[in-house]
């Protein structure tokens, strides 16, 4: 046997050395005491009415053994045990981030997933679900509140206000939705909610009766209790002015018109007041663009004298009474040569970075394109060619006389662009921006360079804030005047122009450092979360536990340890031994 021992242990260092050069693969099958990696829903419904985050953190803490947890909700983040904050419930984020991972997975939640459907099916199949129900609970509560976040005192602001019910059926009362800013209400409606789903309605709003400037209107829905209050009320943030910043003479209304306004209140980011002159052949008058009601010249006049901008559509001499003092959009609407009129960016357009990236061979032609001489001290900001051959002609003229400055739009037809959609509806609102910019600004301010994209948002939720100033992007220091005091914080825009910014629930005043910008930010208390929600998700086993991968030789480390012992333990065998 002492004779056998150097050949076996290089027996065994030998068959450790073939089996790293052969280096199979083996299956990572079956051990099911293995650590998993938990992922732990910290959504708000965890802890909303009928959750239980106390009972949930305390099964991922056991199912995890030891091992990694994760928080899920809007995002990801690393595992602490304060209580759930995220305003959504993605899983789709977290189990890509954990596939990548690798190994046994775990995920614990209480089923109200919102992105359940488009998770693919094979990455959900391999984790264990653990679900942990909300109780059922009967509650009303305010999905959503929309209108125009600019007016002036003179308008009526129309809310559409959606209310819904969801849960079991109850005997809650007959509902009213309330309008109020702080101290007093300002509007009320009755409403009678639907046994389940949601139902709108629209609320006028006299702005006299608001404040001046930038406000935060409280609008809820009251009634008997129901099971959740903080999902009762939203917040809709409103700027009212004096004066319409924005005035828009439709004379007649046409197709053009009806895009342009929609176009402005969108991008302009300023109180639109709309007219029509209705029927201008028999005499017929004014009408208010949203209302239909009527409105008498002397009206008109005196909002167009007090405009920083004034768009003139369709016959020039439907409007010639009025004396504008701000800015001019004129836009004849007809008259001009049929043909198709593509429009294309010169190269000495003002222009050039606002519209600089958009695809012009796939825009619709205009329809007509008005001949008109281009004076000396005019700007070709846009051009057209018929069929695209031939000469090209005018389409924006920009010009500046007295301090005022106007252009001039001589096609029509522009609309389709904004008809169709898609890159051709971005194209339409990036023009009818880039207008709005160059007339509203006084000559050499600085352009804004930063916009919310929305001015209340949901508990849980980032603000968003979307570049669209000059240049490429970059980070911006913005000064928060809140619930607590005033603190700065910077934005961090991405490569995509977007910046986001969390704050808890309340009302802040921002300002961005270095420039005009300002305005009013809602952080609600109302989170979809709140509300029961189906449960998409259901509790399951998984597949990780009988197939987990494969695994090299050359992956195991011992294997290594043993073909180098074998190999010492014989050296040191031969040389107690004497032998050579």
């Amino acid at each position: 046997m002492r004779r056998l021992t150097p050949y076996l242990f290089r027996g065994v260092s030998f068959a450790a050395l073939l089996l790293l050069l052969w280096n199979p693969t083996l299956s990572r099958a079956g051990a099911g005491g293995e650590t998993p990696l938990v992922l732990l829903d910290a959504s708000l419904s965890m802890q909303g009415h009928g959750g239980d985050w106390r009972a949930a953190l305390d099964s991922a803490r056991r199912l995890a053994r030891g091992g990694p947890i994760w928080r899920f909700g809007d995002g990801v983040q690393a595992f602490d045990s304060a209580a759930p904050a995220e305003g959504a419930s993605r899983l789709g984020p977290a189990l890509a981030a954990a596939a990548a991972r690798g190994g046994a997975l775990v995920v614990v939640s209480d089923g109200e997933v919102s992105d359940a459907v488009t998770v693919p099916p094979d990455l959900l199949a391999r984790a264990r679900v653990v679900v942990l129900p909300r109780a059922p609970f009967s509650d009303a509560y305010l999905a959503a509140v929309s209108g125009p976040g600019r007016v002036s005192v003179g308008d009526t602001l129309i809310l559409t206000v959606s209310a819904g019910r969801a849960g079991p059926r109850s005997r809650l009362g007959p509902a009213t939705i309330v309008v109020s800013v702080p101290g007093r209400t300002v509007a009320t409606k009755p409403v009678q909610l639907p046994d389940s789903g949601v139902v709108s309605v629209a609320i006028a709003v006299p702005a006299a009766r608001l404040p001046t400037g930038w406000s935060a209107l409280e609008v809820a829905v009251s009634g008997d209790a129901d099971g959740e209050p903080r999902d009762d009320g939203r917040r809709f943030v409103v700027d009212v002015t004096a004066e319409p910043a924005v005035v828009l003479l439709a004379a007649p209304p046409d197709w053009e018109s009806h895009f342009l306004a929609r176009a402005l209140a969108d991008v302009a980011r300023l109180p639109v007041k709309e007219f029509a002159l209705v029927d201008p052949a028999t005499g017929g008058g004014w009408r208010d663009g949203l209302t239909l009601a009527p409105v008498s010249a002397a009206d008109v006049a005196r909002a167009v004298a007090g405009a920083r901008l004034v768009a003139e559509l369709g016959d020039p001499r439907n409007v010639a009474q009025f004396r504008v003092r701000g800015a001019t959009l004129r836009w004849p609407t007809a008259g001009g040569d049929s043909a198709e009129w593509y429009a294309f960016l010169p190269p000495t357009s003002p222009f050039g970075a606002a519209l600089g990236g958009v695809a012009w061979d796939s825009l619709p032609p205009a329809a007509r394109v008005i001949a008109q001489p281009v004076d000396s001290g005019a700007a070709v900001a846009l051009a057209a060619q018929a069929g695209r051959r031939g000469t090209p002609r005018p389409v924006v003229l920009l010009s500046e006389s007295g301090g005022a400055r106007r252009a001039t739009v001589l096609a029509s037809g522009l609309w389709r662009w904004g008809f169709r959609g898609g890159a051709s509806g971005v194209a339409y609102r990036e023009l009818v921006g880039a207008l709005t910019d160059w007339l509203v600004a006084a000559p050499g301010a600085a352009a804004e360079r930063a916009t919310p994209e929305r001015y209340a948002t949901p508990d849980g939720l980032p603000f968003r804030f979307r570049w669209t100033g000059p240049g490429r992007p970059h980070d911006l220091a913005v000064t928060l005047a809140g619930p607590s005091g005033t603190r700065v914080d910077t934005l961090r825009f991405d490569a995509g122009g977007t910046a986001t910014l969390a704050l808890p629930p309340g009302e802040y005043r921002y300002a961005l450092a270095g420039g005009s910008e300002q305005g009013l930010l809602a952080a609600e208390t109302y989170s979809d979360e709140w509300r029961p929600q189906p449960v998409t998700l259901r509790a399951q086993r998984g597949s990780v536990a009988r197939v987990r991968g494969t695994l090299a030789l050359r992956d195991r480390w011992w294997l290594f340890t043993l073909a180098v012992v074998a190999l010492l333990g014989e050296w040191a065998w031969r040389r107690r031994e004497g032998l050579p």
